[in-house]
């Protein structure tokens, strides 16, 4: 087996060769003979299957994998030739040439390497800022959603007719054409007027009506309606009033802050500060998204060069021009499929930008590594089940999507990434 070995770069190794026919065969010979001690077939005894039955059985299978046990063979030859550590290879081989002929199969590829990167002065990358302050106005207004949030409702102390804003307890039954339908009775409901929580013209009608009156409500259900046997039609509902409430705002009291911290200790000023952290932490929040960390990647990828594995930056286009496609028409995704030279320049105006993301993704790792910042699986977890919790969605099919689709690595790298900015920057100092 002929071999030979061209470094192009730090990161990336060329290995070509010829595999000659005869050692196919040779492979093909081996693999019968051991396929033969393992098979039971009728006629022969288990384990002395000759290699010619096994042969003319499995003809195709052995030949697929006499050509993938010589391909190993030759890539393992390339490795040794170019004195390289098995375990610095990432990703799989980019194969340049290969041509079966009757006698040989002719073999290019590259075999790319973790880059080794030193991160030595990545001091000078860091950008200076200066940490944000919260003003009274907005520590008051701040102040002003939690009164929003806290907002609680009394009976009206004296009788008077529905206004808008006030929350209602109310009986009402639906009827469509006479007869009722299911999903529409309820008794001792609490509405609020005016949240648009009901069909549209139903909380209108409610608004002047009085303690123990009854009423019909008659609207027409949205033809979008949710339940298709009533959308777009008209209901007659009967509605009982029996109490009406009004808004009472929230005290900001010492009572309130000691509910909202659970702290026995709390005052009004303990919230104070606390709303006046939230507000920095906003700040540093969005500053840090919008304006540190795009300046700091910028200016360490700027800082640092070094090789980086051909086969990982092709990955990396061909993930981004997956993203574009599934922003494209229909009519778009044709023109690159008839149009093979459309798709090759589409994938050369990726690759400057896919360069320096992989780039900057070995920076980020050797960044961690000195560091010592890491992010553990369950870390991962929690922060999945937090987001999916205050998004409204289920957390255990969230991460079990995440995990069917191999997302947890990027969603981990990104956390290792943010925390080791934060670190960087200061801003747990900040």
């Amino acid at each position: 087996m002929k071999v030979t070995v061209n470094k192009i770069d730090d990161a990336n190794v060329a290995v070509g060769g010829e595999i000659e026919q005869s050692v196919i065969e040779k492979n093909i010979d081996r693999l019968a003979r051991e396929a033969g001690k393992q098979m039971k077939v009728d006629g022969f005894r288990k384990g002395k299957v000759p290699p010619h039955v096994v042969k003319k059985m499995h003809g195709d299978k052995l030949a697929q994998d006499a050509e993938s046990d010589a391909l190993k063979a030759l890539v393992d030859a390339g490795i040794a030739q170019a004195e390289v550590n098995p375990a610095d290879i990432i990703g799989e081989p980019i194969f340049k040439k290969y041509d079966k002929q009757d006698d040989k199969i002719e073999v290019e590829l590259e075999l790319s390497l973790r880059p080794k990167v030193d991160v030595s002065g990545y001091e000078k990358a860091i950008p200076s800022f200066e940490k944000p302050e919260a003003t009274e106005e907005e520590v008051e207004a701040k102040l002003e959603d939690i009164k929003k949030q806290q907002v609680s409702y009394e009976k009206i102390k004296r009788k008077r007719m529905v206004r808008d804003g006030d929350m209602v307890v109310i009986d009402f039954e639906g009827f469509i054409d006479g007869e009722p339908f299911e999903g529409g009775k309820a008794e001792k409901f609490n509405l609020k007027i005016g949240s648009g929580q009901f069909i549209p013209g139903f909380e209108d009608q409610i608004i002047g009506m009085k303690y123990d009156e009854e009423k019909d409500v008659v609207v027409t259900f949205p033809e979008e309606y949710g339940a298709k046997d009533l959308a777009g039609k008209e209901a007659t509902f009967k509605v009982k009033l029996h109490e009406i409430q009004e808004e009472v705002e929230a005290e900001i009291n010492d009572e309130l802050a000691k509910k909202l911290l659970n702290d026995e200790n709390a005052t009004v000023e303990t919230l104070k500060e606390r709303l006046k952290e939230q507000v920095v932490n906003e700040k540093l929040a969005k500053l840090y998204q919008e304006e540190l960390k795009p300046k700091l990647i910028e200016a360490l990828v700027e800082q640092f060069d070094f090789a980086l594995p051909n086969n990982i930056v092709e990955q990396e286009i061909d993930a981004k021009i997956n993203a574009k496609a599934r922003e494209m028409s229909e009519e778009e995704l044709n023109e690159y499929k008839e149009n093979p030279e459309k798709v090759e320049a589409l994938r050369e105006e990726m690759r400057d930008e896919a360069e320096k993301s992989v780039k900057a993704t070995f920076i980020v790792d050797a960044l961690a590594k000195e560091k010592e910042v890491t992010v553990d699986d369950q870390e991962v977890s929690q922060a999945i089940y937090y987001e999916a919790l205050m998004s409204g969605q289920d957390p255990q099919a969230v991460i079990k999507y995440y995990q069917e689709n191999n997302l947890l690595p990027a969603v981990k790298m990104g956390m290792i990434e943010d925390k080791l900015f934060g670190k960087l920057l200061g801003l747990e100092e900040k």
